[in-house]
C-alpha cells in the first residue's frame, strides 16, 4: 500500500485517464454488485410461494421497502460524503491529523444516527409501513422486510461512510471487497431463506441485514489496514467544527438520497390509482431496473469524486475539468450499448422479475421512457459530484434535488391527472429532461471558473521565477 506521499503524488501527477479509470473500476464494481442484490430480492421475492395477487402484493412489498432503504442510505451518505469530502482536501493540503480526525466524526455519528434510526423505526413499525403502504395488502409483506431492514440500520450507515471514506483517499479496491463480499452473502442467502426456507420477506430482510453486516466488518477491517486514515472510535467527540463540514460536504447527498424515499412513496402512491398493485410492481421493478444502470454512472463518477478532491484542494483546477470531461466521454459510450439493448428487450427484462401480463405491459412501457431520457443522467450526476466535492453546497444541493424531488415530485401527481396512467410513466423522463437543463446552467458556468482559476496559478508560477531573479 501506497505511503501518504506517494498517494499524493499520484493522485496529483498519474494521467487523468489512467487514474480515473483505476480508482473507478472498483467504485464501478461495487455499485453494480449492490444494484444486483437490490434486484435479487425483487428476483426472488417474485418467486415466493402463494396466489397470484399474493405474489404481485409482495414483489410491491419490495418498492415500498426500498424508500425506506433510501432514507438509511441517506444518514450514511450525509455522513460518508460529508466526511469523505473534507478528508480528501485534507489530504490534498497535506493535513493527516485533521483527515483522521474528521474520518472518526463521520464514522462514530453515523452509527449514533443510524440506531436512533433502528430504535424509533422499529417502536413504531406498523404506523411506519402502513404509511409507506400504498395499498393493505402490500402492508403485511411490507412490514416482514422492513423490520430486518432497521434491526441492520446502524451496520448499514456505517458501511455507507466506510466506504465513501476509503473512496475519497483513493483506495477505492479495499472498499469494493467490502461492498461485493457483502452482496455475494445477500444474494446467496435471498435464494436459501427465500427458496429453500420459504420466508418469504422476511427472508429478503434477513439476507440483507446480514450481508450488510458482514460488509461492515469487511470494511471495518480493511480501513484500519496499511495507510488508510484511522478511525479512533474512543477519541469521538461531537465538535460544530466537523458537523458543519459534514453539512456542507454531505447535505447533496442527503437531499438526493432522502428525496428518492419520498420521490419512491409518492410514485407508489400514484400508482395506486391507476391500476393498484400491479402498476405499483412494475414500476417497483423498473425502479430497481434503472437504479443498476445508475450505479455505473454513479460508480464511475465516485472514480471521480477523489481525483476532484485532491487536486482541488493541490490547486489543480485544470486535472479537475479534465476529469469531469473524460468521465462523461466514457459514460456516453458506455450507456449508448447498455440502454439501447435494454429498450430493445424492455418486455423480457421486465419479465425476468414477475411473470404477470399487467405487470410486464406496464413495466415495459416504462422501462422504454426512463431509457429514452437517461441521456440526461450521467452529466447531471458528474457536474452535481464536483458542485459537492469543490465545497459548491447550495447549487450541489439544488442540483441533487431536481431529479427526485423539484421536479418528479409534482409531475408524478400532475400528470396524471391530464393523461392518466402515462402520466406516471412520463413523469420520470420528464424530470431528468428539466434537471438536465439545471444542470447545464451549474456545470457551464462552474467549468468557466475551473478554467480561468487555473489561468491565475499558472500566471502567478511563470511569475514566481522573475520574483526570485
Amino acid at each position: 500500500m501506497k505511503t501518504p506521499a506517494e498517494k499524493y503524488s499520484q493522485m496529483t501527477t498519474t494521467p487523468i485517464p489512467k487514474l480515473v479509470t483505476v480508482l473507478a473500476i472498483p467504485t464501478i464494481l461495487s455499485m453494480l454488485v449492490t444494484a444486483l442484490y437490490n434486484m435479487a430480492d425483487t428476483y426472488f421475492i417474485g418467486r415466493i410461494k402463494g396466489t397470484p395477487e399474493e405474489v404481485t402484493s409482495a414483489t410491491g412489498a419490495a418498492a415500498v421497502v426500498f424508500s425506506l432503504m433510501f432514507v438509511i442510505q441517506a444518514c450514511g451518505f450525509f455522513f460518508g460524503q460529508g466526511s469523505g469530502n473534507y478528508i480528501s482536501r485534507e489530504l490534498g493540503n497535506k493535513n493527516r491529523e485533521g483527515a483522521e480526525k474528521m474520518a472518526t466524526f463521520g464514522f462514530v455519528s453515523a452509527i449514533i444516527f443510524g440506531g436512533l434510526i433502528a430504535v424509533f423505526g422499529l417502536i413504531f413499525i406498523d404506523p411506519l409501513t402502513s404509511a409507506l403502504s400504498p395499498t393493505s395488502t402490500i402492508f403485511p409483506y411490507a412490514k416482514d422486510y422492513a423490520k430486518f431492514i432497521l434491526i441492520g440500520a446502524p451496520l448499514m450507515c456505517g458501511s455507507f461512510v466506510l466506504n465513501n471514506q476509503m473512496r475519497f483517499q483513493g483506495n477505492a479496491a479495499i472498499s469494493m471487497i467490502g461492498i461485493i463480499s457483502g452482496a455475494v452473502i445477500n444474494v446467496g442467502l435471498d435464494a436459501l431463506f427465500i427458496l429453500g426456507f420459504g420466508m418469504g420477506t422476511d427472508g429478503a430482510g434477513l439476507a440483507t441485514a446480514i450481508g450488510q453486516g458482514c460488509g461492515f466488518i469487511v470494511l471495518y477491517i480493511g480501513m484500519r489496514l496499511g495507510n488508510n486514515v484511522k478511525i479512533k472510535m474512543f477519541s469521538y467527540r461531537f465538535k460544530w467544527k466537523y458537523m458543519k463540514e459534514v453539512i456542507d460536504g454531505g447535505t447533496p447527498s442527503l437531499a438526493r438520497q432522502g428525496l428518492s424515499s419520498v420521490a419512491t412513496m409518492c410514485l407508489n402512491y400514484a400508482a395506486r390509482g391507476w391500476g393498484g398493485d400491479p402498476t405499483i410492481a412494475a414500476m417497483g421493478i423498473v425502479s430497481r431496473i434503472m437504479s443498476f444502470c445508475f450505479s455505473a454512472i454513479l460508480g464511475f463518477g465516485q472514480g471521480f469524486q477523489p481525483v476532484c478532491g485532491f487536486n482541488y484542494g493541490a490547486k489543480l483546477y485544470g486535472r479537475v475539468k479534465a476529469a469531469l470531461f473524460f468521465c462523461l466521454k466514457v459514460s456516453y459510450v458506455i450507456l449508448a450499448a447498455v440502454i439501447g439493448s435494454m429498450f430493445a428487450f424492455a418486455p423480457f427484462v421486465v419479465k425476468l422479475f414477475r411473470d404477470d401480463p399487467e405487470v410486464i405491459s406496464v413495466g415495459a412501457l416504462a422501462l422504454r421512457a426512463q431509457c429514452a431520457a437517461f441521456i440526461c443522467v450521467p452529466f447531471i450526476t458528474y457536474v452535481n459530484m464536483m458542485l459537492q466535492t469543490i465545497g459548491k453546497v447550495i447549487p450541489a444541493t439544488v442540483l441533487s434535488m431536481g431529479r427526485q424531488g423539484i421536479f418528479f415530485i409534482p409531475t408524478v401527481f400532475l400528470l396524471p391527472l391530464l393523461i392518466g396512467l402515462y402520466g406516471i410513466i412520463a413523469a420520470q423522463p420528464l424530470a431528468d429532461v428539466l434537471t438536465f437543463v439545471l444542470a447545464l446552467i451549474f456545470g457551464v458556468k462552474e467549468i468557466k471558473l475551473l478554467g480561468a482559476m487555473q489561468k491565475e496559478v499558472d500566471l502567478k508560477q511563470q511569475k514566481e521565477p522573475e520574483n526570485v531573479c
